[in-house]
């Protein structure tokens, strides 16, 4: 049962796609916190987001083993996950143009 004191916290890591509502960069990212590394990304605390800022989480996935996670960022990071992720979110980046 929730907050009882048997209650297993369950980790996810989170592979996270941001968009940037300036100039609509995507950026590829994992975390343990979610809410946490949005934050830091909108405060300016990561070099490679920062001139780009505000950001906006479009799609996340959650993993249950930190390796998935990273397999995932950096498959999505490729040239080949870059046009999987532009297929995947066609309907909501195209709505974007308009």
């Amino acid at each position: 049962m929730p907050g009882s004191e048997n209650s297993i916290a369950i980790m996810f890591y989170y592979v996270y796609i941001l968009q940037s509502t300036k100039n609509n960069n995507l950026y590829v990212g994992y975390t343990e916190d979610l809410k946490k590394r949005l934050q830091e990304h909108n405060r300016g605390f990561n070099f490679s987001t920062k001139p780009y800022r505000p950001w906006q989480v479009i799609h996340y996935e959650a993993y249950r083993n930190k390796q998935d996670a990273e397999r995932r960022e950096r498959y999505l990071k490729t040239n080949q996950g870059a046009r999987l992720l532009k297929r995947m979110l066609k309907e909501y980046l195209y709505s974007k143009k308009k």
